[in-house]
């Protein structure tokens, strides 16, 4: 997997942008969370994800840009968390467990 860290408020509008021509993956990712870790790793050893960009966000580090992709996104802080946005808007989120490669490609498509 291809991790573009996500760290700077300032991504977050050009992954926006971006999303207008190609679906964007944000995973919201708690270090010290055993949950979040196999979710990662599940992602981690998944097939490739093509040319859809994977956001990786550390929520611990940057708690307040989780909070403003929450926000901004209008869904409910979880962790581990993924989003779809496509056309500026978020198309799908799971959370823990629930998340699986496949189904964020089927989204995405």
């Amino acid at each position: 997997m291809n991790w573009i860290t996500l760290s700077d408020p300032a991504q977050l509008d050009t992954l926006v942008e971006q999303s207008w021509t190609t679906p964007q993956v944000i995973f919201k990712h708690s270090t010290r969370c055993s949950i979040s870790s196999a979710a990662k790793n599940r992602l981690d050893t998944a097939r490739e994800s093509g040319s859809i960009p994977f956001y990786y966000l550390d929520l611990i580090a940057y708690r307040s840009l989780s909070n403003l992709v929450a926000d901004r996104f209008g869904v409910s802080h979880a962790s581990p968390q993924v989003l779809v946005i496509k056309n500026g808007k978020c198309v799908y989120d799971e959370s823990h467990l629930g998340i699986r490669m496949e189904d964020i490609l089927e989204m995405a498509a």
